[in-house]
């Protein structure tokens, strides 16, 4: 199992869809360091014209919050991309090209091929993701000068990483289960076509808690149960941007924050959920004839 996980990382590693990835990131940082600077300087420039006051304060926060926020939300983006397009093709891939014959001749269950390609995507997404966090929280806080600068506490990050790596292990998760009944371009259109409707079902909640209508908040909800990816991201800002000494810290977020929260045991709901796909991805392959 652990050998096919390590072989499955260098054989991601290598492929040009990941290189192609970590290339456009690089760009992606360059552009959002670039546009943090520049954001800096003529925010510290206002400052300066105009004085400290609680007006320029409070604009301060919110515009920088905003651009943080969109840094994470495009990064979120970026990695559910990548997630689902290596996770798709990890079984069907293999069957399509035979390989998988060599694979099941050897002394390995079935179960222990489909756990070690789990592992090893899982672990490479989840790192990617981890790295791209700190990343942009880096460029934030570092290239945007003081005017830019937010207030985080180390306990803030930790519990804002943690939920966002398990966006990347749920799409990972349901990606192998897709590959292990369907062709790969038949589970990767529906695993996007599931990862917008998250993100639409969403922003419908939380348009639903600003309008006060339980209907709209409610289609959010389930479609959260159905695939808690948008929740995870949700709950990521939510700990990124709240804290119990700032009472302006939820609205300094805007629209990359939620104003209708996810609870604490989405994250156990969805931890719970990229598991029983796993399960579902191992009893799916044994029972396929290959």
């Amino acid at each position: 199992m652990w050998t096919i996980a390590k072989l499955t990382i260098q054989e991601m590693v290598t492929k040009r869809i990941f290189l192609i990835t970590v290339v456009m990131t690089l760009i992606f940082l360059a552009l959002y360091g670039t546009a943090i600077y520049f954001a800096g300087q003529e925010g510290a420039e206002e400052v300066g014209n105009s004085g400290q006051g609680t007006e320029i304060f409070l604009m301060q926060q919110f515009i920088s919050s905003q651009l943080l926020g969109v840094g994470l939300y495009f990064s979120s983006f970026i990695t559910a991309l990548l997630a689902i397009m290596s996770s798709v093709s990890s079984i069907s891939g293999e069957v399509a090209s035979h390989q998988i014959d060599t694979w099941l001749m050897r002394p390995i269950a079935r179960s222990q091929f489909v756990l070690g390609k789990f592992i090893g995507l899982a672990f490479l997404l989840i790192a990617y993701a981890a790295s791209l966090f700190f990343g942009i929280i880096l460029l934030h806080q570092g290239i945007g000068a003081d005017w830019m600068s937010l207030d985080f506490q180390p306990l803030q990050l930790i519990k804002a990483v943690s939920v966002f790596v398990i966006q990347p292990f749920v799409l990972v998760a349901f990606g192998v289960l897709l590959s292990t009944r369907m062709t790969t371009l038949n589970a990767g259109i529906i695993s996007i076509i599931l990862y917008g409707a998250a993100f639409i079902g969403g922003f419908i909640e939380q348009f639903g808690a600003v309008i006060e209508k339980a209907s709209l908040v409610n289609i959010g909800i389930v479609m959260s149960l159905v695939f808690p990816i948008d929740s995870m991201y949700r709950k990521m800002t939510v700990f990124l941007f709240d804290t119990t000494d700032n009472p302006l810290s939820m609205a300094q977020g805007g629209m990359f924050t939620s104003i209708s929260v996810p609870g604490n045991i989405m994250i156990g709901y969805a931890v719970l959920y990229g598991a029983v796909a796993v399960l579902f991805s191992i009893y799916s392959f044994n029972k396929r004839d290959v």
